[in-house]
């Protein structure tokens, strides 16, 4: 009677085993068309996630269950699609409410995924996208740092320094100056050669 019931639950796990994997694959085919949607407002984006989500409970009701790939990282494009919010937006306020309102994730899943992507926090990253757009704009515009830095986000010029000095080492004024009279030669900062004047950051993409 043991055997058979050993058996029995052998088979029962295996079968609860190849179910979750059935599951995890529709989940990757849900967010891939959630994907190929990315560049078109479309309702059945909202569709598609819904029906993710709820797979996603099935699986783990307890939890989040929310893994986007196998080592948590976000897909190739969420990135897209949360790189294109901050960078539309960059001129606002960016709140992590709003980022994980893009995926209907919880705010402590997507912090979790989004560090594992990129490297830094949501507000970090905003802050340097920030910085590196300060930058562009101090090198192909004759705007004012002031001007530059409401362009950017910041509250004020003030702002922008603090931020812009810790990323690059100088004063907005100074940088500005001396790449402006050697252009890229000694940007040991890389906020003009891989990131600004990039059309994407620097990444550690899932998919």
């Amino acid at each position: 009677m043991e055997v058979h019931f050993g058996e029995i639950l052998a088979v029962s796990n295996l079968g609860a085993a190849r179910s979750r994997e059935w599951m995890h694959r529709v989940i990757t085919l849900l967010e891939a068309a959630v994907g190929q949607l990315h560049d078109q407002e479309h309702s059945a984006q909202g569709t598609l996630l819904e029906a993710a989500t709820l797979l996603r409970q099935q699986i783990d009701p307890s939890g989040d269950g929310e893994v986007p790939d196998e080592r948590g990282c976000m897909l190739a494009w969420q990135v897209r699609k949360v790189r294109d919010y901050i960078d539309s937006h960059i001129a606002e306020p960016v709140f992590v409410a709003d980022l994980c309102a893009l995926f209907e994730r919880s705010e402590a899943h997507f912090s979790r995924s989004f560090k594992r992507t990129f490297g830094e926090s949501p507000h970090s990253f905003v802050v340097r996208r920030r910085v590196e757009f300060a930058a562009q704009y101090m090198l192909t515009t004759d705007a004012s740092l002031s001007d530059i830095a409401l362009r950017c986000g910041f509250s004020d010029q003030a702002h922008l320094c603090k931020h812009f000095r810790q990323a690059a080492g100088q004063t907005p004024a100074a940088w500005r100056r001396a790449h402006r009279a050697h252009p890229l030669a000694h940007d040991r900062t890389g906020l003009t050669q891989s990131r600004a004047f990039s059309p994407e950051p620097l990444l550690r993409t899932g998919s």
